[in-house]
């Protein structure tokens, strides 16, 4: 599942560029696409703006895979409504991150999804954990409860900890789809439970993320595992800045992308994209 990234040109969404990764996605045998995410830089852009990134995104999959449009707030009311624009122009289902800055406590959390859930019954949602950007960590007591909302069909966990896999496994079964949101953790992350991943370096590697989880998932551990250590400098250049800064100066090289970014995130620095794109050349994803 690939968290796409968002092309601007002066000052604007790229509509033609965004349209042009969808498809490379789709080529690259990605099974679901992920608009307006962080990845997507949808903090910076306007409900306006969100609403079509994830139209786009439904239209270029015309039915092939399912899109789950990014649709959190820190405010219940917005992320309803964010919700309400993701059903209205056609996603299969919607990302939603914990409320993030009001740290709130772990009954307030239920409670945001609990409310969301009321306001769009039959909606499949898909929790997101990352504490690190949010500053509340959702805790596995608190995805117990969370089984209880049936709107609540997965959980992106990104906290990088295998142990909290196995603790989200043990409380919750199978009741949820768990997916890593981190690319470093997939073979690891499906070894304890996972499904998958909702992935950034899909983005510029799509067929190779494809064949990590495929062989993870199949069984096929060695397989993946060579994958994995293959791909683990990429992931760890892809996040040596903020995201979405490298991985949308590694599609700005591969032609994909203009490189704008909305402030406060600003370009990358030299030294650390000079890795990068040595990285892109061994990998094969730029022409020498």
């Amino acid at each position: 599942m690939t968290a796409l990234a968002t092309p601007f040109r002066e000052g604007a969404l790229d509509e033609a560029a965004y349209r042009a990764l969808i498809r490379q996605q789709l080529a690259g045998g990605i099974r679901v696409l992920v608009p307006m995410g962080t990845t997507g830089e949808a903090v910076t852009m306007s409900p306006d703006e969100r609403t079509r990134a994830i139209r786009i995104a439904v239209e270029e999959a015309a039915g092939k895979v399912p899109v789950v449009g990014g649709a959190g707030s820190n405010n219940t009311a917005e992320a309803i409504d964010a919700v309400r624009r993701a059903r209205e122009v056609g996603a299969d289902g919607a990302l939603v991150v914990t409320p993030y800055y009001n740290k709130p406590p772990q009954a307030g959390l239920v409670a945001h999804y609990q409310a969301i859930a009321r306001a769009h019954p039959g909606f499949p949602l898909v929790a997101y954990n990352v504490p690190g950007r949010t500053g509340v960590d959702l805790l596995p007591e608190t995805v117990l409860r969370l089984c209880d909302i049936p709107e609540v069909v997965a959980l992106k966990e990104a906290t990088g900890s295998m142990p909290r896999v196995i603790d989200l496994v043990e409380k919750c079964g199978d009741r949820l789809t768990l997916l890593s949101g981190d690319d470093f953790t997939v073979l690891p992350f499906i070894a304890c439970g996972g499904k998958g991943v909702i992935s950034v370096s899909s983005n510029v590697a799509p067929r190779m993320m494809v064949d990590l989880v495929s062989s993870a998932l199949s069984g096929d551990s060695s397989r993946a595992l060579e994958l994995q250590v293959r791909l683990n400098t990429l992931h760890r250049l892809l996040f040596v800045e903020p995201n979405p800064v490298p991985v949308k100066w590694a599609l700005h090289k591969m032609g994909l992308f203009g490189p704008e970014l909305r402030l406060p995130l600003v370009p990358m620095g030299a030294a650390n994209a000079a890795l990068l794109e040595a990285e892109l050349l061994r990998l094969g994803l730029l022409a020498g």
